[in-house]
């Protein structure tokens, strides 16, 4: 009896343990530079996600429409850039319905880690706000806030903080509400 619980534990602590991945935001959102140099760690990988020249593909959406935007420091309002990927974005999803989406809402790594999930989470809720206001169905789409959690660049100054002030969109087939 002894012998089958520890085995019973370590079945569990493998099972645990294969299911941590630690690279799978690795190269993530828009591949290796992102959107505008912003590097990705943020989205999925556009490895094995189709082919970059298909433009229903994953890969063509990470690579050529764009996965995310940047935001002005505490800031949750779309900048005109911001504005321009997000019009491609709608376009695309209006396009090719069969995709549903997770806006991921990130800031950099100052201020509180409360402070940063609520502005993560308005910055989700902002651009999920601009997706359906360009004819997007709300039912396509959910939002989630990592706040400081998820950096795509790790540095003390405003080049790594800019670009992990961003909103990433994750691209789900079948899973459309």
């Amino acid at each position: 009896m002894l012998n089958f619980n520890k085995a019973l534990l370590l079945v569990a602590a493998l099972g645990l343990a294969a299911c941590n991945n630690p690279n799978r935001y690795a190269n993530g959102g828009a591949g290796a530079n992102g959107m505008g140099g912003a590097g990705g760690a943020g989205g999925i990988s556009s490895q094995g996600l189709g082919d970059a020249s298909n433009p229903a593909s994953v890969a063509y959406f990470n690579q050529s429409v764009g996965d995310r935007v940047l935001f002005l420091e505490d800031q949750s309002t779309l900048t005109p850039e911001a504005q321009q990927i997000l019009t491609a974005q709608a376009q695309w999803l209006n396009k090719y319905p069969d995709y549903a989406i997770i806006v991921e809402g990130h800031a950099d790594e100052r201020g509180t880690r409360e402070y940063n999930i609520a502005l993560g989470a308005r910055r989700a809720g902002t651009v999920q706000e601009f997706l359906v206001s360009q004819g997007v169905r709300a039912g396509r789409i959910k939002t989630i806030s990592y706040g400081k959690e998820r950096p795509v660049a790790t540095c003390d100054d405003e080049s790594c903080w800019s670009q992990n002030r961003r909103a990433v969109t994750v691209l789900s087939q079948g899973l459309n509400g």
